[in-house]
C-alpha cells in the first residue's frame, strides 16, 4: 500500500472515530430514513401552558436535556404509566400526585439522559428535592409538581444540576417553547416528536398539542416512553383520566419496536381549560382529534425505532376475540426473524406462520389466510395457487409495509405498528452507555 493511501486509510479511520466519539458523548445519530420528511410540525399555542428548556448536563454534553411545563391554575391532569414491577421513582410519584386538587397552577420537569430508575431510596430522595425545588420556584404545590426521567438506568441522578437550571428555566418560559421541550426530552430519539389537532367545538377552536421521545426500550405496556400532550379544554379529571386510558389501549399500547418495557413509561395529558370550552366524554369531536395527535406520536415513536428502515403496519382479523387477535398481532410484530426478514426485504411468509403458531391464542393452520399488502401468500394452510414471490418481494421493498392475517376464527381484530430488526439496532445499542 502506497503512502497516500495509507494516509487516507488513517484519515477514514479517524473520521470514524470522532463520529463514535459524538455518539458516546452527545448520542445524537443520524436522523431516521423514516422521519417526517417535513420536520418538526409547527404546533399551536395552548393557553394556559408555557415551556421552557436548558442545557444541564445531566448526562450529555452541549445538549437539551431538562424541560419545564408551567400550568395555569385550574388545570386538570391524567396520566398512564408503565406497569413494570421495577418502575423509576418518579413515575411512583406522579402516579401518587394524579388526582390532586385543580384549583392551583402545576408544573412538569423532565430530564434525559439520566431515569433516576432503580436507584433505592436515592431516588425518591433526588424527585423530592426537584420538585420541592420546582414548586418554590414557581409558587405552586408540591403535590402539583410532575416530574419524568429517561435515560441511563441505576445511576444516581444529579439532582443539583436540575435545581441549578431552575431559575434558568424560569426565565425563559414562553407558550411557543414546545418544539424545544421536545428536543430536551430525547435520548437515542433521532428527531423530536410533535403532533397537534384543532377542532370546532360550540363554534369555538379547542387546540390540542402533544410532544414524545422514544425510539428503543418500546413494547405496550403503556405508555411505552414519555409524552406530554397539551389542550386548551375544560375537562374535569376523572373524564380527562377516562379518556386517556382508553384512547392509550388504541395508540400506544398497540406499538412495538423491541418487546422490552421501560421502567419509566409515563404519559401525562393537561387540560388547561383556557378555552372556556367544557368536553364531556361523550363528545366524539374531541376524543377524535386526541385520538388523532395520540397515534401520530405513536406511529413517530415507531418510524424512530432504533436502527429503523422499515415501518410496519400488522392487521389481524377473524380472531376468536380481539385479544386473541391482538396476541397474534404481537407476536408477529415483536418476532425477531419476522424482523429482520423484514429489513432484509425477504417475503418470507413461513416466519409469519411460525409466529402464529406459538402465540398461544387460537388458530387453525387450515383457515389460515397471509397477505404481504395486497398480494395473497397463502391460504388454507398452503401457499396460495396464485402467489409470484417477485410480486411480495416488491412489496417488502416499500418503506411503510403491511402483513395482513385473517385467521378465519371469528371477528377478533386488531392492529400493532411495529418497525424492522437490523444492525443499527445492535450499534445503538452497544454503545449506549459508553
Amino acid at each position: 500500500m502506497g503512502k497516500k493511501a495509507k494516509i487516507k486509510k488513517l484519515e477514514k479511520k479517524l473520521k470514524k472515530l470522532k463520529a463514535q466519539l459524538k455518539v458516546a458523548q452527545t448520542h445524537t445519530h443520524a436522523v431516521a430514513p423514516l422521519a417526517p420528511k417535513g420536520g418538526f410540525p409547527k404546533l399551536p399555542v395552548i393557553a394556559g401552558a408555557r415551556f421552557s428548556a436548558v442545557k444541564a448536563g445531566v448526562r450529555y454534553s452541549d445538549r437539551l436535556d431538562v424541560m419545564l411545563a408551567e400550568l395555569q391554575a385550574g388545570t386538570t391532569i391524567a396520566g398512564v404509566f408503565t406497569r413494570s414491577a421495577t418502575r423509576a421513582a418518579p413515575v411512583l410519584d406522579c402516579q401518587a400526585k394524579i388526582g390532586s386538587d385543580p384549583s392551583q397552577g402545576a408544573a412538569i420537569i423532565v430530564n434525559a439522559g439520566n431515569a433516576n430508575a432503580f436507584t433505592g431510596d436515592n431516588g425518591m430522595a433526588s424527585v423530592s428535592a426537584i420538585t420541592t425545588a420546582v414548586a418554590n420556584t414557581l409558587d405552586v404545590p408540591q403535590n402539583r409538581v410532575y416530574s419524568a426521567s429517561t435515560g441511563v438506568i441505576g445511576e444516581l441522578l444529579p439532582e443539583s444540576r436540575i435545581v441549578g437550571k431552575l431559575d434558568e428555566l424560569k426565565g425563559t418560559l414562553m407558550p411557543d417553547a414546545l418544539e424545544s421541550a421536545a428536543q430536551a426530552i430525547r435520548t437515542t430519539d433521532t428527531f423530536a416528536k410533535g403532533a397537534s389537532a384543532e377542532v370546532k367545538i360550540d363554534g369555538k377552536t379547542v387546540r390540542i398539542a402533544g410532544i414524545a421521545k422514544g425510539s428503543g426500550m418500546i413494547a405496550p405496556d403503556m405508555a411505552t416512553m414519555l409524552v406530554f400532550i397539551f389542550t386548551d379544554a375544560a375537562i374535569e379529571q376523572p373524564v380527562l383520566q377516562d379518556m386517556l386510558a382508553t384512547l392509550t389501549n388504541q395508540t400506544f399500547n398497540n406499538i412495538t419496536v423491541d418487546s422490552d418495557t421501560s421502567t419509566s413509561d409515563s404519559l401525562l395529558l393537561a387540560a388547561t381549560g383556557a378555552s372556556g370550552v367544557s368536553v364531556g366524554a361523550d363528545n366524539t369531536a374531541f376524543l377524535e382529534a386526541l385520538r388523532g395527535v395520540m397515534l401520530d406520536l405513536a406511529h413517530q415513536v415507531v418510524r424512530d425505532g432504533e436502527g429503523a428502515t422499515k415501518f410496519v403496519t400488522i392487521r389481524v382479523t377473524g380472531g376468536k376475540t380481539n385479544e386473541d387477535a391482538r396476541t397474534h398481532a404481537l407476536a408477529i410484530a415483536n418476532s425477531p426473524l419476522v424482523k429482520t426478514a423484514i429489513a432484509g426485504e425477504d417475503p418470507n411468509w413461513g416466519r409469519v406462520v411460525m409466529a402464529v403458531g406459538k402465540s398461544g391464542a387460537a388458530a387453525d393452520r387450515d383457515k389460515l389466510t397471509i397477505r404481504f399488502g395486497d398480494v395473497l401468500v397463502a391460504e388454507k394452510g398452503w401457499v396460495s395457487p396464485s402467489y409470484r414471490e417477485e410480486d411480495a418481494a416488491a412489496h417488502m421493498k416499500g418503506e411503510d409495509l403491511l402483513i395482513d392475517v385473517d385467521l378465519g376464527l371469528g371477528q377478533g381484530t386488531a392492529t400493532v405498528w411495529t418497525c424492522d430488526l437490523t444492525h443499527g439496532y445492535i450499534a445503538i445499542n452497544a454503545d449506549y452507555r459508553s
